[in-house]
């Protein structure tokens, strides 16, 4: 990059004028969008199949055999996209697809000449499948190459799937009801999907949807699609099938009811000991083919999987994501402004480490952690909930209405939330819309927000590049406050998974910004990501894949006098092999400005804390991360950092490791610490975390997990057994049990127990 233009941004950026921002941002990434001609095969939706619509359904048992797959289109033409792209696969892959009224049937044969290649280590039904060979089909319904589904399998008929939100970001706590089933024999192995419409949606006055196929090979790292660009896979780069007809969704209605049984004990002081009998319902009607209405009663997320432990080193907020699935139907539609997605992918470099995930997700209009838990993080019960989502012409809209319990232990009365979202989809793959929000689930006081957004993609850029910005404004009126009552921000960037990439984006939060229904990390500040990367592909045959050198920088500064905040920026080396392995050398120079002392410190029993006076402080670290590819039977993910700390000095040591014996057990240990020495004092945090998995069918399993840290001195241990007969029935066991090591003396006693069983049928009409 030129260096002088470089410079130029740089004075930009000190100016903090958004028109001029906005052109400064243009000029620097023009240059990039043409500074790597790539030769590359057809463009997206050059690929076109005619599906056939058929009367029989296929026998989903993966061994594709039944004569109405000779009636079904075949398709054969794919081609790598990893390591090279568009030249042959070293393996065949061939698909027939075919649909009738009510569903859609794909089966896939991947051939495979050493079939001690394949790798298929999950056997538990949901579980991510990064690390085992996959099938993968995509789907975009309405062909606006905007949104999207992703189905995957493995060979052990694992079913995975997640909602496309941003193009490239994949919501994979979204659950679908599909079926899928695998068989394995001496030359490679077989599937069948079926993924009924009614757990879909789509424009039933369209005959063409968007749709690519894809397949990884993890013993060799190589990756196969039908359809790729810029070593793309995703809505926006798809091929298109054309022939539906007559698809029919039944009466749209699925009727879900639980059952859940719990007996809750609390020792010590206070104790108690109390069972529970719930029953709840979730209702899920399709209004058309294209509108979803949900309806919860009683809701329970006892089932809900229990968070990762994280201690907090740093003077703001954390981040915990959503995990339960009334809310994550649809989530899609309520995201706004690409905050907090668009995050840093360790595999192909494309975007920044820099900030820090709840920075990143700072002025988040719509967090819906915050319902169902009081401000001290106790869960209150929701009376019911409603929510209507979907399309309407070329409008994307999704509304969501709470009844929340009043929090006894807040004193918070009893509340109704209120969520509104339109987006209008214009040009080929841009966007602009509006949100609103009504209600405050942790306090008593009134509190509304009104937002709108806007963004353009364009993935039709010269060399096969994609194009993207985006800008948003919200602002909230909440009781008690007045004025400096807004969030504002825009950007760009140039997601190239090869050559040139690099990214920009202002966020502006004012100190009385206060989404109630939403995420803040911090107010009165604006701050300045920005990252620049060349990544290069090497040529086939050797150990290494691909080499990316980036640049990082990162600044926030506070509202009231322009100073700065705190400020991160330094080079990064990365390399990834053709095992899936990385390597990345990461320098930083970090500054921290504290306007009030910071209490860095403070064990639960009060007996030790450690506060850095107020001042402004420079320091240097280096990071270190090897990783290796998860496709083996033992991996390992080692990260260092050690540097200055403040007046100090700081030595952090994080190792994850895991061990796959077989498909049907699963071992991980996860041990972080943090040794901190200052001037003020010295301290050590500890986490460790160590899970257990056993699946004994791709139907049942169960799991253990175990978490520790010395700040807190708990010790959590989550048990959890789960029986999935087919899609839609579920059963959970699930046991959490909390003890503490209070006086420190390395003896826990028991804090709180409860013991749960809840079961869900899915009745479908």
């Amino acid at each position: 990059m030129n260096i002088n233009l470089l410079a130029a941004f740089a004075t930009c950026l000190r100016s903090r004028n958004p028109i001029v921002l906005s052109v400064a941002l243009s000029l620097l990434l023009a240059p990039a969008t043409f500074a790597q001609p790539v030769v590359y095969g057809a463009n997206p939706g050059d690929k076109t199949v005619q599906i056939p619509g058929l009367q029989t359904e296929a026998n989903i048992d993966g061994v594709a055999n039944e004569p109405i797959w000779a009636q079904a289109v075949l398709i054969e033409d794919f081609h790598q996209y990893n390591p090279q792209e568009f030249i042959e696969p070293s393996e065949p892959t061939s698909v027939r697809i075919y649909y009738t009224e009510d569903a859609l049937f794909v089966t896939a044969r991947m051939e495979e000449s050493d079939t001690s290649n394949i790798t298929a280590q999950v056997l538990r039904q949901g579980q991510g499948l990064g690390a085992d060979d996959i099938f993968a089909l995509i789907l975009d319904p309405y062909l606006d190459r905007r949104n999207g589904y992703r189905f995957e399998v493995n060979a052990n008929s694992v079913r995975y799937d997640g909602l496309f939100q941003n193009i490239n970001d994949l919501e994979t706590n979204w659950d679908g009801i599909w079926e899928a089933a695998s068989v394995r024999d001496a030359s490679g192995w077989t599937l069948e999907i079926k993924i009924p419409f009614q757990t879909i949606s789509f424009n039933p006055d369209s005959s063409t949807w968007g749709v690519n196929f894809a397949r990884a090979r993890r013993s060799s790292g190589e990756q196969i699609a039908w359809v790729s660009r810029n070593r793309e896979v995703n809505p926006s780069v798809a091929g298109t099938m054309t022939g539906f007809s007559g698809l029919r969704q039944g009466i749209g209605l699925d009727v879900v009811p639980s059952f859940s049984m719990a007996e809750r004990r609390k020792f010590g002081p206070g104790s108690f000991s109390e069972q529970n009998y719930e029953p709840s319902l979730d209702v899920f009607y399709k209004i058309t083919p294209q509108l979803n209405a949900a309806l919860t009663l009683n809701t329970d997320f006892s089932a809900t999987e229990v968070d990762d432990r994280q201690v907090n080193l740093t003077r703001f907020n954390l981040f915990f994501p959503e995990k339960r699935d009334f809310f994550l139907r649809d989530a899609d539609i309520f995201e706004f402004g690409q905050i907090g997605t668009g995050g840093f992918n360790q595999n192909t470099g494309i975007g920044t480490p820099l900030p820090s995930g709840p920075a990143r997700q700072n002025a988040r209009p719509f967090f819906s952690r915050n319902i169902g838990l009081d401000n001290a993080g106790n869960p209150v019960d929701i009376i019911a909930g409603a929510k209507v989502s979907g399309r309407i012409g070329d409008w994307n809209v999704g509304t969501l209405v709470i009844a929340q319990d009043e929090a006894e232990a807040t004193k918070v009365d009893a509340q109704n939330i209120f969520v509104g979202r339109a987006v209008l989809n214009v040009l080929s793959n841009s966007q602009v819309g509006v949100i609103a929000t009504d209600g405050d689930p942790q306090s008593n006081l009134d509190s509304t927000l009104l937002g709108v957004d806007y963004r353009y993609r364009n993935s039709n850029m010269p060399g096969g590049k994609t194009l993207e910005s985006v800008a948003f404004y919200e602002e909230t009126d909440t009781e008690g406050k007045s004025g400096n009552n807004a969030a504002w921000g825009f950007g760009g960037s140039l997601p190239s998974a090869q050559g040139v990439q690099g990214q920009y984006f202002y966020k502006r939060v004012e100190q009385n910004f206060a989404p109630a229904v939403g995420y803040v990390n911090r107010t009165g500040i604006e701050d300045h990501t920005f990252n620049i990367g060349y990544r290069k592909f090497v040529r086939p045959g050797g150990t290494v894949r691909s080499m990316l050198a980036a640049f990082d920088f990162y600044q926030a500064n506070m509202l009231n006098d322009g100073k700065i905040s705190s400020q991160s920026f330094g080079p990064r080396l990365s390399f990834n092999t053709n095992q899936a392995d990385n390597v990345v050398l990461r320098p930083t120079r970090i500054r921290e400005v504290l306007l009030a002392d910071f209490t860095v410190n403070r064990f639960s029993d009060g007996s030790k804390r450690i506060t850095i006076p107020k001042g402004d402080y420079t320091f240097d670290e280096v990071a270190v991360i090897l990783q290796m590819g998860q496709q083996r039977k033992f991996a390992a993910n080692i990260f260092l950092n050690a540097g200055e700390y403040y007046d100090g000095n700081h030595f952090s040591r994080r190792t994850n490791l895991s061990y796959r014996p077989n498909r049907n057990i699963s071992l991980g240990l996860s041990y972080t610490e943090d040794e901190i020495h200052l001037s003020y004092g010295n301290f050590t945090v500890r986490q460790t975390s160590m899970e257990t998995q056993f699946a004994f069918s791709s139907t049942l399993s169960w799991n253990n997990l175990v978490q520790y840290d010395n700040i807190s001195e708990a010790l959590g241990f989550n048990s959890r057994i789960h029986w999935i007969p087919k899609a839609g029935q579920q059963v959970f066991l699930v046991l959490n049990w909390g003890l503490t090591d209070a006086d420190k003396d390395n003896t826990f006693h028991s804090t709180i127990a409860d013991l749960s069983l809840k079961m869900n049928y899915t009745f479908r009409f």
